[in-house]
């Protein structure tokens, strides 16, 4: 924890006072532009792969880039969703996979899951994903299924009224990317996963 107690000191004394107008507008403002999606992998770094400032995403981060269906329940996920469309009113809407994804690899490589019955559960939100890759003709490769799984995310992430709302109106726009942790290289998807820049 000392590292963490480190940084906190390093942004207090060096990264606040240069940055302290921006954070006296962000503590009375809250208006970011977009909703980011990413993995929980530590490695994917939203803010810093996009170069964005503090108060610029809102940012849901799920293990595998996963976002259930739209299921009426209460869910964390949903509710974040709902909050960045109708309240914060976001304009762009960003699904991130990445390379060497763990729970892509999870499933490319069917690995046994029969100790980890929370996680096993959970990666069923991505059978569309499985799906779509066999379709496709998949062979089982990690990073092609993380770029299948962006766009089943897209698909789901359509089912939740907010989003659905948006999109029918015109004030939200749906985006896929893929982050290439190695190369630091971003994609953007088509619908046949057809790699093009995101910048």
């Amino acid at each position: 924890m000392q590292h963490l107690a480190d940084g906190i000191r390093r942004f207090q004394q060096g990264v606040f006072p240069a940055k302290a107008e921006l954070f006296a507008r962000l503590a009375t403002a809250h208006r970011p532009r977009t909703l980011f999606i990413s993995c929980s992998d530590a490695r994917v770094v939203p803010e810093l792969i996009t170069q964005q400032e503090p108060g610029e995403l809102f940012v849901i981060r799920t293990a595998g880039n996963l976002v259930p269906a739209h299921s009426g329940g209460a869910d964390g996920i949903a509710a974040s969703i709902e909050y960045a469309l109708d309240v914060l009113g976001v304009t762009d809407v960003v699904v991130c996979g990445h390379s060497a994804c763990g729970a892509m690899t999870a499933l490319a490589e069917r690995q046994d899951l029969s100790g980890l019955p929370t996680i096993a559960g959970w990666l069923r939100h991505a059978d569309a994903s499985l799906a779509r890759a066999a379709a496709a003709g998949w062979h089982r490769e990690v990073d092609v299924l993380a770029r299948h799984n962006v766009l089943a995310q897209l698909a789901s992430l359509a089912t939740h009224p907010a989003v659905a709302h948006a999109v029918a109106s015109g004030r939200v726009a749906l985006h896929g990317w893929v982050f290439d942790i190695a190369t630091g290289e971003v994609v953007e998807l088509s619908d046949d996963t057809a790699p093009a820049p995101a910048a």
